[in-house]
């Protein structure tokens, strides 16, 4: 085909020509939230072990994710930090990670999912985050916080000052708090619906607050944390430019149903499941993104180039990384994923 040969003209360096005739061409995954995959879990993780979850995400349309360090001791929040920042420079093998999220300590005690009680801050304080972003190099990108927390939404612009993308989550906020928070700089909401106090007719809520304002809102597209309605409706409520797709995978992402960890609880997994062992509170989910997608366009029955920013732009614009990830454009990472004509991932290609 001369056509196709002539697009290789430019290739002075004479890489590999893929020829993807009858496949569908796409921007690279991310994955803002994800506590971890393929047997590994984020908050005991060393570095070849974060490089496991990079090369498996990657295998699933991934080319971007953070890690999501779970409330935990201050020493072993340190550790699983600095495994982060290791591989965050010196490089993943796979997907790339472009940051660390911290989901916590920062948190209510009333809507603490999967956190351990003992180990949440009753009142925030800014010093304890300077710390961790120190150890991180910077690294820290986003952060989860709880806006009734005393304290926390006098925090959120110092956070933004340690370059620090606040969302809020977790949380038994009304509506009046939950705004003053959204005015002092939180940008998004952690797994809207979930682990949070929900709409009432005369206290919105969180809930109300993250689709009356400009925030981004995170979904889990696994049809348990959501009812594919309540999907719908974030999309018609925010617009397609405000809703981000996340897994919340923990380790049992990729493994048959059986007993894992997440953090410092024990987890069993049951028809793909993730429940807290002693609770049966949802821990978690064991979703892929690849499988996000196509339970999108199942969800909705809309055009995939309508559904995808959920899971490419609009991340990448959430943590301010758009001007190399999230599209396909001239000067971009070379982050794309190749899906066959049942939208499974067929080939990726990492940068």
């Amino acid at each position: 085909d001369p056509d196709f040969a002539a697009l290789g003209a430019g290739n002075d360096k004479g890489l590999p020509r893929v020829d993807g005739e009858g496949k569908r061409l796409l921007p690279g995954f991310l994955d803002l939230h994800t506590h971890g995959a393929a047997g590994v879990d984020v908050n005991a993780a060393d570095p070849e072990g974060l490089r496991k979850i990079s090369r498996f995400f990657a295998s699933h349309g991934v080319t971007g994710w953070q890690c999501s360090v779970l409330t935990d001791t201050k020493e072993q929040t340190l550790k699983a930090i600095r495994a982060a920042r290791e591989v965050i420079e010196k490089g993943s093998g796979g997907a790339q990670l472009m940051g660390i999220h911290l989901e916590g300590p920062c948190l209510s005690v009333e809507y603490k999912g999967a956190m351990p009680e003992s180990l949440l801050m009753k009142e925030a304080r800014i010093d304890l985050f300077r710390e961790y972003q120190e150890a991180a190099g910077g690294h820290v990108t986003y952060l989860t916080l709880s806006p009734e927390v005393p304290g926390a939404v006098e925090i959120v612009p110092a956070l933004g000052e340690l370059g620090i993308t606040v969302a809020m989550g977790h949380s038994a906020a009304g509506y009046d708090t939950s705004w003053a928070a959204v005015k002092a700089g939180v940008t998004a909401a952690t797994h809207l619906g979930n682990a949070q106090r929900l709409f009432h007719q005369h206290d919105p809520a969180i809930w109300g607050v993250a689709l009356e304002s400009d925030c981004w809102v995170e979904a889990i597209c696994d049809g348990l944390h959501l009812h594919p309605g309540t999907v719908r409706l974030y999309l018609k409520a925010k617009g397609w430019d405000r809703v981000v797709a996340i897994t919340d995978s923990i380790m049992a992402a990729g493994l048959p149903d059986g007993k894992y960890h997440l953090g410092v609880n024990q987890v069993v997994v049951e028809e793909g499941d993730a429940k807290l062992a002693g609770t049966g509170v949802r821990a978690g989910s064991t979703l892929t993104q690849d499988t996000a997608l196509r339970n999108l366009l199942a969800f909705t029955g809309r055009p995939m180039e309508e559904l995808l920013p959920a899971l490419t732009e609009n991340p990448a614009r959430l943590i301010g990384v758009f001007d190399r990830k999230g599209s396909i454009a001239d000067g971009k990472d070379a982050d794309l994923v190749v899906l066959d004509g049942e939208n499974r991932v067929d080939m990726v290609f990492c940068r």
